[in-house]
């Protein structure tokens, strides 16, 4: 009787310290310390929140499991240890079917649960825009990425990372970063290719990737919801300077948008620079051509 007015008594308080040290998290504790989230402004994009949400939730689960299953190990080796004056072995037990059936199904439960959340977010986020405002054709290469702005026919060539001597400073790499506009609360596809071999686009406060695999497209569809400068970067090992492999993803009004086009159509880069399978001239911001590249003949 007692036993049971103390768990009556255990189960509240131990909610309550749950609910009250789940209160006293800041913002980065309450997203599981993922970037994309600044407070008092909206997540990055329109996916972020639901990445956040389900990376939570499974640390939240096995975390429960976890202090559950080690509860029962310290309970079971202080509650049944050997005491002074025992001797011999304990009853055996070959097998104990509700238990059995306990620790069969209920992980069960959980992983079904756990596939069918990140199924049906994965499902949500893989959902492509029926009409996106921007089109965005990015196409990695070693080791530097190329923007196509589809629809308004203008481009940015990145150069970055270049092999050889470059000033006379051997294996000396260039800094200066492909950047990509977008404009805020425009609905965005971004269709990714790669040049030579494979790549994985990621932008890193966004908390999402995907790769570029060789001889196929793959699609990213999504809403930036909130101004500023992102980071990004090659996820896939793709040779020498995958490390330099990095971009910028600057979120701007469509104002700002809009003369960042007009900027890139003044300095003469109209057109798209296509899909071919091409590092598209790699050249450094000395002139000097990738050493590949040049022995290659550009392909």
């Amino acid at each position: 009787m007692r036993s049971i007015r103390r768990r009556l008594i255990a189960v509240p308080l131990v909610a309550a310290g749950v609910v009250f040290a789940l209160t006293g998290c800041d913002e980065a504790q309450l997203h599981g310390y993922l970037p994309g989230f600044v407070a008092g402004q909206p997540p990055a994009t329109n996916q972020t929140q639901r990445v956040s949400d389900l990376w939570v939730g499974s640390w939240v689960t096995l975390l429960g499991v976890g202090i559950i299953t080690w509860a029962i190990i310290i309970w079971f080796a202080i509650v049944y240890r050997r005491r002074r004056g025992q001797t011999g072995l304990p009853v055996q037990l070959r097998y104990n079917m509700p238990i059995e059936i306990f620790y069969t199904v209920v992980p069960l439960i959980l992983v079904l649960g756990l596939f069918a959340f990140t199924a049906k977010d994965t499902s949500i986020i893989e959902t492509k825009w029926t009409s996106p405002n921007v089109i965005i054709d990015a196409y990695g290469k070693q080791w530097a990425w190329d923007f196509d702005y589809n629809k308004e026919q203008v481009y940015e060539q990145g150069v970055q990372a270049q092999l050889g001597t470059v000033g006379g400073n051997a294996g000396k790499v260039e800094s200066k970063l492909p950047t990509l506009y977008l404009p805020v609360n425009n609905t965005v596809e971004i269709r990714l290719r790669t040049r030579d071999v494979n790549h994985s686009f990621w932008v890193i406060d966004f908390l999402y990737k995907k790769d570029m695999i060789a001889g196929q497209t793959n699609y990213w569809d999504f809403k930036p919801t909130r101004i500023g400068t992102f980071q990004g970067k090659c996820a896939e090992l793709c040779g020498e300077y995958h490390s330099r492999m990095l971009f910028l993803v600057k979120v701007v009004s469509q104002a700002d948008y809009d003369a960042h086009i007009a900027a890139l159509r003044a300095a003469g880069n109209v057109g798209l620079l296509g899909s071919q399978y091409s590092k598209q001239d790699n050249v450094s911001a000395t002139g000097a051509a990738n050493s590949a590249e040049a022995t290659a003949g550009g392909n």
